[in-house]
C-alpha cells in the first residue's frame, strides 16, 4: 500500500471522528437543553473521547505520512476502545441526569480502557514479528 493510500485512509478515519465528535457535541447540548437545567459532565464531555482518542492520532498519522497503516484487528479493537469510552461518557451522563448511579458503569471504564490496551498491543506485537521476519 502506497504512502498516499495510507494518508488517504488516516485522514478519512480522522474525518469520521471528528464527525462523531461533533454529534456527540450536538447530542450533549440539545439532551441538556431537555434535561430542566440539570446538567452532567459526562454529558458534557462525551465529545472528547472521539476527538482526543479518535481524530487527533489519525491526524496526526495523515500528517507524518506514516510508511504503515495498523492492522485490520489493531484498528478494530482501538475504534471499540474509543466508542465503548463514548457509549459510557453517554450512558453515565444519561443516568447522572436522571438523578441515578450504577455501580455497573464502571464496567465501559475497564472494557473501553482493555480494548484500547489490546489494540495498541497487538499491533506493537504484529510489527514486532514483521521486523523478525524481514530479517
Amino acid at each position: 500500500m502506497n504512502s498516499s493510500r495510507l494518508c488517504r485512509n488516516a485522514g478519512k478515519t480522522a474525518l469520521t471522528y471528528l464527525l462523531i465528535s461533533l454529534f456527540c457535541a450536538l447530542f450533549g447540548a440539545i439532551y441538556e437543553l431537555f434535561s430542566h437545567g440539570v446538567y452532567s459532565f459526562y454529558m458534557i464531555y462525551a465529545f472528547a473521547f472521539p476527538l482526543a482518542g479518535g481524530t487527533a492520532p489519525f491526524l496526526i498519522m495523515a500528517s507524518v505520512k506514516v510508511k504503515r497503516y495498523p492492522a485490520r484487528i489493531s484498528r478494530h479493537l482501538y475504534h471499540s476502545g474509543i466508542a465503548t469510552f463514548t457509549a459510557g461518557s453517554l450512558v453515565n451522563g444519561v443516568m447522572e441526569i436522571y438523578g441515578t448511579t450504577n455501580a455497573l458503569s464502571v464496567c465501559y471504564t475497564i472494557a473501553g480502557t482493555a480494548l484500547i490496551l489490546g489494540g495498541i498491543t497487538t499491533e506493537t506485537v504484529l510489527r514486532l514479528l514483521r521486523k523478525r521476519t524481514i530479517r
